[in-house]
């Protein structure tokens, strides 16, 4: 798994395979989840990381809790 985060766009993406995604569905509370072609989860991605403190522009670390 590797960790991924876009400062303009404030997401933050779990990279949980190294799979190409063909399908994403949008869960409640800003979360969109990734799946292959056999429905297996690739990412999770959380909008408006910063805001919800799951990471904090600037800092090379994220803590994980």
């Amino acid at each position: 798994m590797r960790m991924q985060y876009s400062p303009d766009a404030d997401i933050l993406t779990l990279i949980l395979r190294e799979t190409p995604p063909v399908d994403a569905i949008a869960e409640p509370g800003g979360v969109i989840v990734s799946y292959d072609e056999s429905g297996e989860p690739v990412s999770v991605e959380f909008l408006n990381a910063s805001k919800r403190q799951f990471i904090r522009p600037g800092e090379t670390s994220l803590p994980i809790q």
